[in-house]
């Protein structure tokens, strides 16, 4: 995932992978964050929206564009945990507001999950990655 039309002073959302239960208990997830953030790239914030809210998954979207969601206006589901039931997927994802602070010479990778489930923590780190470059 990526673009390679960036420039210095950007904001962009990148939509980390949707949670999906596979186990036979339900989840709470606690928190969810990008791993490794190059130089060049900020994490300004994190949050969880709605899919219906959204209207679809929004995977790479730049802040100010016509069909980006409006995430200010939209309700921000990352201030308590969210809950995901058995062997199902999430109807709530996670995004993370990036901005672009000089042309980044790789990508962010590796999302992390930290969740509950039966009482214990767990963490969680999926592969994922955003490319985000510019000339």
């Amino acid at each position: 995932m990526g673009s390679e039309n960036v420039k210095v002073g950007e904001t962009w959302w990148f939509a980390l992978p949707v949670p999906t239960n596979r186990s036979a208990e339900p989840i709470d997830i606690t928190g969810a964050s990008i791993v490794q953030v190059p130089e060049g790239m900020e994490v300004l914030q994190y949050g969880a929206y709605s899919l219906e809210e959204t209207e679809g998954l929004a995977l790479l979207v730049k802040e100010g564009e016509k069909w980006t969601p409006r995430f200010a206006a939209l309700h921000d589901h990352s201030g308590k945990p969210v809950k995901v039931a058995p062997h199902t997927s999430s109807d709530i994802y996670y995004l993370a507001r990036l901005k672009i602070t000089a042309l980044p010479d790789q990508g962010a990778r590796h999302c992390r999950f930290v969740y509950r489930q039966g009482g214990r923590e767990f963490a969680q780190t999926l592969d994922c990655e955003v490319r985000l470059t510019g000339q």
